[in-house]
């Protein structure tokens, strides 16, 4: 097959700022929802559920705990003060893109202040200025599961009707600042998750609710009107902006051909899509209506939400995948797999990762042919990676083999969905350089090319190593897709 990535393809990789930056309370940042969250051992672990809530005490400690314990995204990988280091290697692989955020404390330290900190507005114009000296185009994402802990404590984050405007002012001011620096955009990280992470995704504390659903919901609309109040106010700070949306794109298969199977197959592949149908479609769909009034939840729109939904479509569709599961009615099953901020049953036709995520590169292809049928707009692939444990060798080297399997096996597929008719933008691979690991707070589960000395306890050099997969990736880049081959 002749190769079908087009020459204008955005390669390159993604990062967020919470995993890597550190300098949590440099230069007038306020603290985050990521600052809080406490690295917990594997043994004292308990469901995944638990690892990504947050109770108002537990809250409260974290913010009294300002020079102990171990949270490690307040320490990241220190990219606040090795940016120019690290966007050097970048270029060395040849990237197009470079995925990064803004933090959202860093520009307002509590959220709702009238003026934003300048000197975290300095930072981002120092870093996007780098990557132009590379000729690499940085992809922004404006929230990416990180907001100022103080929207949590005074209004219980995205519950709140009141975040909208304190979005959208902060949304002008970032695009204000970069509007001739940035092109691409993306409004809310894997927004989908707010209903399974909701301190995660949208900084609520749900102790109290009666009806989770119902607060989760609620947020969920006022991040909808939030991001498409934005895509207006960019449009016109800049008509140049393409500006998307971005969505956890994890598939779930039926673990039968049972017709009930299908049934709940098709149901929560519509649940894993409901946040693009509104966001690319701009109304909600009849399906999720349905779900609405058997949980009981009633959505509190103002006169002019579904107008302001319509009207405001984003331009491109970006999402994560990095493995499927399947579901079924049959309760007697329990061999379940972890995944990305979810759990599912094992599918036995796949192998899994160090963590338990089914490894499944024939379900990109679906999820992008379903995906480009059901849209008809341009796709992103922003996120896609292998987290494992890499060992540094006596000599030096890091040899990522496994790695290269991985991303080879994907980008493969990636190939034939274009064969295929799909309109694909481009691929930022995530955790280009090993950060910390959103979910669990970990630094051994490493995604990188390249290998940064830490480890979960903070301990390490900060050294940067290139991989095998980094010349790997350097080698398909120059090849414009064309070459996997790991040789």
């Amino acid at each position: 097959m002749p190769n079908p990535f087009p020459e204008d393809f955005l390669w390159g990789g993604a990062v967020a700022a919470n995993q890597v930056e550190g300098a949590y309370n440099l230069d007038g940042k306020g603290l985050s929802t990521a600052d809080v969250v406490k690295y917990c051992p594997p043994g004292e672990r308990q469901s995944l559920e638990q690892l990504l809530s947050m109770t108002r005490p537990e809250l409260e400690d974290a913010i009294r705990d300002s020079d102990s314990g171990n949270y490690p995204k307040r320490r990241g990988i220190d990219f606040y003060h090795r940016y120019k280091e690290d966007i050097a290697l970048f270029a060395e692989m040849g990237f197009k893109v470079f995925r990064l955020s803004i933090s959202w404390p860093r520009i307002f330290p509590k959220g709702d202040e009238a003026v934003p900190n300048e000197a975290g507005l300095r930072f981002y114009d120092d870093v996007f200025d780098e990557l132009r000296k590379y000729n690499i185009e940085p992809l922004v994402t404006i929230s990416h599961y990180e907001m100022p802990v103080h929207l949590v404590t005074e209004y219980n984050g995205w519950e709140s009707r009141q975040l909208v405007d304190l979005f959208v002012r902060y949304a002008e001011t970032v695009f204000s600042r970069y509007r001739d620096k940035v092109k691409y955009w993306l409004t809310f990280n894997e927004i989908n998750c707010t209903l399974k992470a909701p301190f995660l995704g949208a900084g609520i504390l749900m102790e109290g609710k009666t009806n989770e659903k119902q607060v989760a919901f609620q947020a969920l609309h006022h991040q909808f009107v939030a991001s498409a109040l934005a895509v207006k106010r960019g449009r016109e700070i800049n008509p140049q902006f393409k500006i998307g949306c971005m969505l956890a794109r994890k598939l779930l298969y039926p673990y039968s051909c049972h017709p009930g199977d299908v049934l709940k197959a098709q149901a929560e592949n519509q649940m894993a899509q409901f946040c693009s149908d509104v966001q690319v479609r701009g109304y909600y769909p009849s399906y999720i209506r349905r779900h609405w009034e058997q949980q009981g939840v009633k959505i509190d729109m103002l006169t002019g939400d579904e107008a302001v939904l319509r009207d405001n479509l984003v331009d491109f569709l970006s999402f994560s995948y990095y493995m499927s599961s399947a579901v079924s009615t049959d309760e007697s099953l329990t061999d379940t797999t972890e995944g990305n901020l979810s759990t599912g049953l094992k599918n036995p036709f796949l192998q899994a990762s160090d963590w338990g995520w089914q490894i499944d590169p024939i379900g990109l292809r679906v999820v992008l042919k379903e995906m480009h049928d059901r849209y008809q707009i341009p796709l992103f692939v922003v996120e896609n990676g292998l987290g494992a444990v890499d060992t540094v060798e006596a000599d030096g080297t890091v040899r990522d083999d496994y790695r290269i399997e991985y991303l080879a096996q994907h980008i493969g597929q990636m190939a034939e969905a274009i064969a295929d008719g799909v309109e694909l933008m481009g691929y930022t691979s995530w955790g280009c350089i090993d950060l910390i690991s959103a979910s669990t707070s970990e630094m051994r589960k490493r995604y990188g090319y390249i290998y940064v000395d830490q480890d979960d306890e903070g301990n390490g050099t900060l050294q940067r190593i290139r991989k095998s997969s980094f010349y790997w990736y350097q080698k398909v880049i120059a090849s414009g897709g064309a070459d996997l081959n790991n040789n």
